[in-house]
């Protein structure tokens, strides 16, 4: 295979990684971290990625005394053989200098002065899969972007991405959301999973906010499956759907009876919850079942607080934490308009139809509108998703009596944003999500966290992450976090620190069979069409038709 020598290997170890001395003719400037290499042993290709860059020097003496380099020829004298550059790499694969050879986890290194040289297309396509392979190998690869300096497709394994949690990290601005969409997009595309998406600030499910130079907005996951059906919108406040120009399948309203003492557990910082509040909640439960909410709520409203009073004498509590409590709740009433506090009116519960729909294999994004506050997120976020966590266990347990393939579930993947506030160390071990990232795998539920601060989330679930896509950090202890358990974690810091703000991540874990860096793939009219978009244009656009008729002032 023709490849475009740069270096030769001068020293390593297969611990600390290998060493190469750049080529006179290679300019130190072309050379970038996290760049794809191959370095050409004897018996076997090298799979690696650049790690570190630096300067060196035969003579210490002529880094304290350097010569005139007003004249160029002195320049390109010294360049190269007093003074030369040592590129650092990590090989991460290998593979036989043999056709139809297996890759394999490096296992040795090669000899002094094996030649490094450019990875081709032919290499990553290899290594990484390609889309055209899906068939062929029964396997649904997703071209998710391209390595640095080249043009050939890097593909996700999806099956792999969606069998265990995985994660997209970055600070705020570096295309998180992007990259998501990108990433759901497949999942559906391929039908490897069905997702649910929790879509707090409306950016997923009917249309995005862009930020290329001349464009408004890009489409949604529903427009762009519309031919399919693939994807249902529900949605906390339907007029904010529609008036984006979208069809909205169900409005989305909750009973105060699908509450639990967890849910309100999980908003004490957002509500300043007494320390109380654990022990009241269950006392609560436990006396007036699952309507403890509106009962509760109805006994505190009493401006006498006769029966609550007594209430507090018979159950040993104390009025002023009961009052505390009931404080609190009352921003449930007042913010939380979605929610149903009389529980013999009649109410539009979605919950088991939002179920059925994941089951037949529809992805369900839940857009929230004006109700895009942490509160609401917070709690209409996991009432759902404990009740989807015991759908999934039942279905499982009933495939598992039955061994009939058609009762096997859909894996799910369900999304969530600002992940670390289900997450943190306190409320993980009390939510479904901190149950589903730690044994659900088993049910064929997996997580897609979406956040800017891993270092909020409790170490016992990152550790459980299979598929880490890591964007632009700054803050020393989320680059930690992110890279805890990771071998040669040095290295892939060096790689991170060197990443754009925009369109550059690191991907590793259980996806990719090694580390890359690569340029993600734009999200536009190319891949519109990839995803099938053309052939749902004409109904799509007839839904806003007939959207627009039904509401012209919206």
């Amino acid at each position: 295979m023709n490849r475009t020598v740069l270096g030769n290997i001068i020293r390593g170890s297969l611990l600390e990684g290998l060493d190469m001395k750049l080529l006179e003719h290679v300019p130190l400037e072309s050379i970038k971290a996290g760049k794809f290499l191959v370095v050409e042993g004897e018996q076997y290709d090298f799979f690696s990625i650049i790690t570190d860059m630096r300067l060196a020097a035969k003579n210490e003496d002529l880094l304290s005394s350097p010569p005139n380099f007003h004249h160029d020829l002195i320049r390109h004298i010294v360049s190269g053989t007093l003074t030369y550059s040592i590129v650092s790499l990590r090989p991460m694969l290998m593979r036989q200098k043999r056709k139809d050879a297996v890759i394999e986890p490096v296992k040795t290194i090669p000899s002094h002065f094996a030649a490094v040289a450019e990875a081709t297309d032919e290499d990553i396509a290899s290594v990484f899969g390609t889309e055209s392979r899906n068939e062929t190998e029964k396997r649904k690869f997703f071209y998710i972007g391209t390595p640095l300096d080249m043009s050939q497709p890097v593909c996700l394994d999806l099956e792999r991405f969606a069998e265990r949690s995985s994660a997209v990290f970055g600070r705020t601005g570096t295309g998180k959301t992007f990259i998501t969409r990108l990433l759901l997009a497949g999942l559906i595309k391929t039908d490897t999973a069905v997702n649910l998406v929790f879509d707090m600030h409306s950016e997923y499910g009917t249309r995005g906010t862009s930020e290329a130079p001349g464009h408004s907005s890009v489409k949604g996951l529903q427009p762009l499956f519309a031919s399919s059906g693939k994807v249902k919108i529900y949605s906390l406040d339907p007029a904010s759907t529609r008036s984006r120009g979208a069809h909205c399948d169900r409005e989305v309203r909750l009973g105060t009876d699908t509450i639990e003492p967890e849910d309100i557990l999980l908003l004490q910082d957002e509500l300043g919850l007494p320390l109380t509040a654990a022990e009241y909640t269950s006392i609560l439960k436990g006396e007036f079942g699952e309507n403890w909410v509106h009962h509760f709520m109805t006994l505190m409203d009493d401006p006498e607080k006769e029966k609550a009073q007594d209430f507090a004498r018979e159950k040993n509590l104390m009025l002023n934490s009961m009052q505390a409590l009931w404080r609190r709740l009352r921003r449930l009433r007042s913010e939380c308009k979605f929610l149903d506090f009389t529980p013999n009116q009649d109410k539009l519960n979605v919950i088991n139809e939002l179920i059925n729909d994941l089951q037949r294999g529809v992805s369900v994004v839940i857009e929230f509108g004006r109700y895009d506050n942490m509160l609401s997120y917070l709690l209409v976020a996991n009432i759902i998703t404990r009740h989807v966590e015991q759908a999934y266990k039942d279905a499982t347990d009933n495939y598992l009596r039955t061994q009939n393939p058609q009762d096997k579930p859909k894996q799910l993947v369900i999304t969530i944003e600002e992940a670390h506030k289900f997450l943190n160390p306190h409320a993980a071990s009390q939510t479904s999500f901190g149950k589903i990232a730690r044994e659900l795998r088993k049910y064929y539920v997996s997580l897609l966290l979406v956040d800017q601060r891993p270092s909020g989330i409790d170490d016992e679930v990152l550790s459980q992450i299979g598929t880490k896509i890591i964007a632009a950090l700054s803050d020393e202890k989320d680059i930690n976090a992110v890279l805890s358990g990771v071998s040669n974690a040095g290295g892939m810091r060096n790689i991170l620190a060197s990443l754009d703000t925009r369109q550059q991540v690191l991907i590793l874990g259980h996806a990719v069979p090694m580390p890359i860096v690569i340029r993600t793939r734009n999200y536009d009219a190319d891949f519109y069409a990839a995803m099938g978009f053309a052939e749902g244009r004409a109904r799509q656009e007839k839904v806003e038709r007939s959207v627009k008729a039904m509401f012209p002032e919206e």
